[in-house]
């Protein structure tokens, strides 16, 4: 009898073992360590692994929005923040996904709205977009959806990169250029505001480019996701008014594959625990169930959407598979 306990104790402790081992691990690819999507995706990532049973979680530093949705399609990741012209060009096979359509993704959420920030020294001549032409300008890290919306920013405005010396920087790297001299101008499509920029305006004297009424127009024709937007006074240091721009709504989401409970836990996590996440990024203040519905551009995974509903907030019909 005793052998028979001790093999049956032993059969139960490998059980509890080879439970705990095959705990889910999500992976969540996020964009560089100068924006948000890094810590975001790290606070989530911590959320996850509290709250979801059976699951954790670990934020992956990528090139953001534009490889982000190849590694959810791929199945690479399983989670991942991007922007939403981005998100919605992959998903409809248009601008730079032409031809390879990334239609098996689908929406958990959107999170908070990203501000296109043109960001140059006080004292570098600079003070309109127009002025960027023949000047040496970071359009943001290759695959990012900060260049998609810079490029999509100066084209509607009559700039094509053939008027400016471009370079593809990341955001702490664009911060370095603009500190060392590197580069005249360059632009972040981010949550505001930001540590590059905030590290950035501790060393030298910065200002942000506002956007005239009719830049802002001519953007919001080019980009249905784009919407105006104005940069609180103070946000950074040395800006002293408020500085107007356009902003896009930042969309997680994840493989229509993903198991609808599931899908259903991490959204009803991110959505209950958002004190958590304001705590560790105050773009998370954004985070609310109004805003998620108000602006998400493709359909929701069905588990997100049973959490929508428990909510009793109405469902646009677009957003349903």
């Amino acid at each position: 009898m005793k052998l028979r306990t001790l093999l049956t104790a032993a059969a139960a402790a490998m059980m509890l073992t080879a439970t705990s081992a095959s705990a889910q691990q999500l992976s969540i690819a996020t964009g560089g360590t100068g924006g948000v999507y890094y810590p975001y995706g790290g606070g989530l990532a911590e959320l996850i692994t509290k709250y979801v049973d059976g699951t954790s979680a670990v934020a992956e530093v990528t090139g953001a929005s534009v490889e982000n949705m190849g590694l959810v399609s791929r199945g690479d990741s399983d989670i991942a923040i991007g922007l939403a012209d981005t998100v919605y060009a992959g998903y409809t096979g248009t601008g730079k996904f032409e031809g390879r359509k990334l239609d098996n993704v689908r929406a958990l959420a959107s999170i908070y709205p990203n501000a296109v920030q043109l960001v140059t020294l006080a004292d570098s001549g600079i003070n309109s977009l127009a002025d960027l032409k023949g000047k040496r300008v970071s359009v943001g890290a290759p695959g990012s959806g900060t260049e998609v919306s810079a490029q999509t920013l100066l084209a509607a405005n009559g700039i094509t990169y053939d008027d400016i010396e471009e370079q593809r920087l990341n955001f702490n790297e664009t911060a370095d250029a603009i500190r060392d001299g590197d580069i005249d101008a360059g632009f972040w499509s981010v949550g505001p505001p930001t540590s590059s920029i905030l590290n950035l305006a501790t060393t030298r004297n910065i200002k942000l480019i506002a956007l005239t009424d009719d830049e802002i127009l001519k953007a919001l024709d080019a980009e249905p996701t784009f919407a105006p937007y104005a940069l609180r006074k103070g946000i950074y240091e040395g800006v002293t008014a408020p500085v107007n721009t356009v902003s896009t709504p930042n969309v997680l989401f994840v493989s229509d594959e993903m198991d609808e409970e599931l899908a259903y836990q991490i959204t009803k996590t991110l959505f209950e625990k958002v004190d958590e996440l304001i705590a560790i990024h105050p773009a998370a203040n954004d985070t609310t169930v109004d805003f998620a519905l108000g602006s998400t551009p493709i359909p929701m995974h069905p588990g997100a959407l049973r959490y929508y509903e428990e909510t009793g907030f109405p469902i646009p019909e677009k957003l349903r598979p």
